[in-house]
């Protein structure tokens, strides 16, 4: 088990067995892949059945990101990031050239921190410094948030909300942050879940993640690309993907009881 499964599912069982704190942690339920995918499609990144979402998380980076941007340039394919507010903080040229690029800018947090952990006011406010930077970055406000490690809390939701932020996490990962990832075990993890309509989450940057990881990604980009050319699906940014605006939070959508953790 990894130690980011470890970290979240550690920080998950300790927040609900606390007394009243389901309201807090329930949404995190929706991190366990396999329910979300059935019972949480809209939170899954489901989308339209011809299209793949394609989605990089934890960047911009300047050692790997403009990597990742030649790749997607040369195969004609734009993406959503979800950015780190501190990281676009560190080198706001990087993220005009994404957007110059044509690619989307999201939001994951102004840094990577488990929400469960975070007390209210620091959270809302970190969001919204998150929020505030990418929305300068574009020119206009962002649409899409996800939260570190997958796992949302019933005040992070709120604030979302608020925002106008839709939260979308992923049907498919490459497991590409750890020591041991490979542009082949990237490529398998991706593609065992089906793919028409679905979200694909890997990382442009190791600031997170295990040194180097991030070259297993950029290995694996090229043959993930082609696989679905060859199937005869659209690849690009979730704002081509045909989710609807949601306006509910993942915890309303379903019962806690029936949400989904790991993927």
């Amino acid at each position: 088990m990894s130690s980011r499964t470890t970290q979240v599912g550690g920080a998950l069982a300790a927040t609900l067995l606390a007394g009243g704190a389901l309201a807090h942690a329930g949404p995190a339920l929706g991190a366990i892949g396999p329910l979300r995918r059935g019972l949480l499609p809209r939170y899954a990144g489901r989308g339209a059945s011809d299209h793949v979402a394609l989605t990089f998380d934890d960047g911009p980076q300047r050692l790997s990101t403009p990597r990742f941007l030649d790749v997607l340039a040369a195969h004609r394919v734009r993406a959503t990031f979800f950015v780190i507010g501190r990281a676009v903080a560190a080198d706001r040229p990087l993220a005009r050239e994404m957007v110059a690029a044509g690619h989307e800018l999201a939001v994951h947090g102004w840094d990577h921190r488990l929400l469960l952990r975070r007390r209210g006011h620091n959270m809302r406010d970190d969001l919204r410094r998150a929020f505030d930077i990418v929305a300068d970055v574009r020119g206009h406000p962002p649409r899409w948030w996800r939260p570190p490690y997958g796992v949302a809390s019933g005040a992070a939701l709120h604030t979302a909300r608020e925002l106008g932020l839709q939260p979308v996490l992923w049907t498919a990962w490459g497991r590409d942050w750890t020591t041991r990832c490979s542009p082949a075990s990237v490529r398998r993890r991706v593609m065992r879940v089906a793919q028409p309509g679905g979200c694909v989450l890997l990382h442009d940057a190791d600031t997170y993640s295990a040194p180097g990881s991030w070259m297993s990604t950029l290995g694996a980009l090229p043959g993930l690309l082609h696989a679905w050319q060859q199937a005869g699906l659209s690849v690009g940014p979730l704002a081509e993907h045909g989710l609807t605006h949601a306006g509910s939070s993942p915890a309303r959508s379903a019962s806690p009881g029936r949400t989904g953790g790991t993927n």
